[in-house]
């Protein structure tokens, strides 16, 4: 199983020093301290911190699908980060359960939807509705032409 969690956070700091590593060590802590070394070996087996982003909190972690219950339920006792000797307080917010990161994929699409959605609706004037719209579309990834303009040329002449 994947399970799609976020990492909140007061502390803007905490979200720039997140490495898996120390990720997966505070829910391995966790883990242990909820559900002993019976549920530390249940979880450990196949457990790993597929994909972290930094910049936005998301966290995908897989975990057998037999354990993933004992992970669940030990995510909230994750009270903090612990990088280059400092403590960062936060918690994981368990956003998603899936069978496959596909699932978890789309799931994220939605909620991101969902997210920009809400805080469009929070805008106090249309100065700032524009500047969060322009903000997104600056930020879209988009194909250059000149690459696959070249290749075709190239592919013509041999």
């Amino acid at each position: 199983r994947y399970v799609l969690c976020e990492v909140v956070s007061e502390d803007p700091r905490c979200r720039q020093c997140i490495e898996d590593r120390t990720l997966g060590l505070a829910v391995r802590d966790a883990i242990a301290r909820v559900h002993g070394d019976y549920g530390l070996a249940c979880c450990s087996v196949s457990f790993t911190v597929k994909y972290l982003n930094a910049y936005t909190g998301t966290v995908l972690l897989r975990c057998r699908k037999d354990s993933y219950r004992l992970l669940c339920s030990a995510l909230p006792f994750v009270r903090y980060l612990e990088s280059r000797a400092q403590r960062y307080p936060c918690f994981l917010n368990t956003l998603h359960v899936g069978g496959t990161v596909r699932t978890c994929q789309k799931f994220l699409i939605q909620y991101n939807r969902t997210q920009l959605l809400r805080l469009l609706q929070t805008c106090t004037n249309e100065e700032e509705r524009q500047c969060i719209q322009k903000s997104l579309l600056s930020c879209s990834l988009t194909e250059e032409q000149s690459q696959s303009g070249d290749e075709e040329e190239d592919d013509g002449t041999e």
